[in-house]
């Protein structure tokens, strides 16, 4: 079989799809997020109806986010429930997917939940960054779970800072 310049030309470009793919695939679920330490805990907070900001006991914190969004972000941790009789429900939450490495976190079964009421949204932090809310998630045995969505400013900005 004769390699002849044609072949050669497909096959650089084929190996340089496939180096491409690869590296976007690793950056996109890899590079860009980073792991959180136990004291980005005392950062969870929840918001009163009347806007006061209560800090929220937490144990067991696992945390990834990343400056390349802020959507990025997630949080799994153990939370203590007596903060959240005076917690701001929050209507319309969402659960982003996370990446696959950062198992604690499924988004589809806590939608589900949020669905069903097995779990019950409210809100941490409006405003975390420019359109962004930060939104916990907890279940009536206290696992927690917190993520970055986009509120009712993104929509009318149409732009995430």
């Amino acid at each position: 079989m004769r390699l002849d310049l044609g072949r050669l030309a497909v096959i650089g470009l084929v190996a340089l799809t496939v180096i491409a793919g690869a590296a976007a695939w690793y950056l996109q679920v890899y590079a860009y997020y980073e792991r959180l330490g136990p004291e980005a805990a005392r950062d969870l907070t929840l918001t009163t109806p009347e806007g006061e900001i209560v800090p929220l006991e937490v144990a067991g914190f696992e945390g990834i986010d990343s400056t390349s969004s802020p959507l990025r972000y997630r949080a799994c941790f153990d939370a203590a429930r007596a903060a959240l009789d005076a917690a701001q429900p929050y209507e319309g939450a969402t659960p982003l997917v996370g990446p696959g490495w950062f198992g604690c976190f499924d988004a589809g079964a806590l939608t589900a939940d949020l669905a069903s009421g097995a779990a019950e949204a409210y809100l941490s932090a409006h405003e975390i960054r420019p359109a962004v809310d930060r939104v916990i998630a907890i279940y009536p045995d206290g696992r927690g779970f917190a993520w970055h969505q986009l509120n009712e400013n993104a929509e009318e900005s149409r732009v995430i800072e």
